[in-house]
């Protein structure tokens, strides 16, 4: 296990409690704190500019650093979109690509190498699995405009993270917190785990939790709750998927080993460990650069959706992947329809003013 990892795992335990060394970075949690709160008053009082598309805007994000498992949430939206008739299109940042790094916005192309950087490896999963168009580009923003360029059938455009993104004008807001970990200690950056303070989930179309949420559902009683299921184990060398069951008497015998280059490695490791399996786990930075020699393990190389797509060029019958789908309640859904519905009746007001 290399440092980074560590750190990380550090930092997610410290940030739990309060401690001494937490207590003295206090004073810069509250910098933070009015940096971050001037710059949202100075977008709502006009005085930085926000950009309103001529499509709805739905964007799913968090107030905490570390992994939420916000992707399987977009795509439960996106393939609900899709359901109903929509046509949407998908903005994200795209970590650690070269759009993130340049003024550019870039279309993500499906069977691109990850690897590369030029998309990020996120993007490319998306667009794997749910076959729509998707920009990425550090200003949120011109991504979307580019998006809408590129693809004027789209009519609905939604936001992978980009909740402190004020420039784009969003119609939905969602936030995703972690069931088991919460908010830690409540405390802003570098303090705590926190973005933003906690009232800000107030405000909000929705608030889900990837688990049961038990640890703050009094406090939030308009809590959704997400659970990850559905599993289907992949190869990555013949795309042959396994459900759950016949998977479980695949590895029967064999040294399993998981990896994760996520936000929140434990999480994948848990949901293989609450399953029964046996493994030997190794966590990665997340969006790691991988090698041949990450993935070079005996027996079967068991790994997240998000970093086979920068594995398939090593991969032979040992390496698989772990597919899983948002589950979500109904009224999730008959939620976010509101809000559409919303959107649609001030589309046309706007429409009627403009005659």
């Amino acid at each position: 296990m290399n440092s980074s990892p560590r750190l990380e795992a550090f930092f997610t335990r410290e940030w739990q409690r309060n401690s001494a060394w937490q207590i003295l970075l206090r004073p810069l949690s509250w910098l933070f704190g009015l940096v971050a709160g001037s710059r949202r008053a100075l977008f709502r009082a006009g005085v930085l500019k926000i950009h309103r598309l001529r499509v709805p805007v739905i964007v799913i994000g968090n107030i905490c650093v570390g992994g939420t498992g916000k992707t399987p949430l977009v795509m439960a939206v996106v393939k609900w979109l899709q359901e109903q008739g929509y046509r949407p299109g998908i903005v994200s940042r795209g970590y650690g690509s070269i759009a993130e790094a340049s003024e550019q916005s870039h279309e993500v192309q499906a069977f691109e190498d990850a690897a590369t950087a030029k998309y990020g490896d996120e993007p490319v999963m998306l667009v794997q699995r749910l076959a729509c168009p998707m920009f990425v580009g550090a200003d949120r923003a011109r991504a979307a405009a580019s998006l809408l360029a590129a693809h004027p059938e789209v009519n609905v455009v939604v936001g992978d993270d980009g909740l402190q993104h004020y420039a784009l004008h969003r119609d939905v807001e969602i936030a995703l917190v972690d069931g088991s970990r919460g908010f830690g200690n409540g405390a802003l950056l570098p303090a705590g785990p926190l973005r933003e303070p906690v009232a800000r989930l107030f405000h909000l179309s929705a608030v889900v939790a990837n688990g049961t949420g038990r640890r703050f559902k009094q406090a939030m009683p308009s809590l959704l709750s997400m659970t990850l299921g559905d599993e289907r184990f992949v190869p990555l060398a013949s795309g042959k998927e396994l459900d759950l069951e016949a998977f479980r008497a695949f590895a029967e015998g064999k040294s399993l080993h998981l990896l994760a280059g996520t936000g929140n490695p434990q999480r994948f490791f848990s949901h293989l460990h609450r399953h029964g399996f046996v493994t030997q786990d190794h966590p990665l930075d997340d969006h790691h650069s991988y090698r041949r020699e990450d993935i070079d393990y005996p027996g079967i190389v068991l790994m997240t959706e998000k970093d086979a797509v920068k594995c398939r060029q090593w991969a032979d019958e040992r390496h698989w992947y772990m597919r899983v789908d948002a589950q979500l309640p109904a009224n999730f859904y008959t939620l976010l329809q509101a809000r559409l519905n919303d959107w649609k009746a001030a589309a046309g007001r706007r429409a009627e003013g403009k005659q």
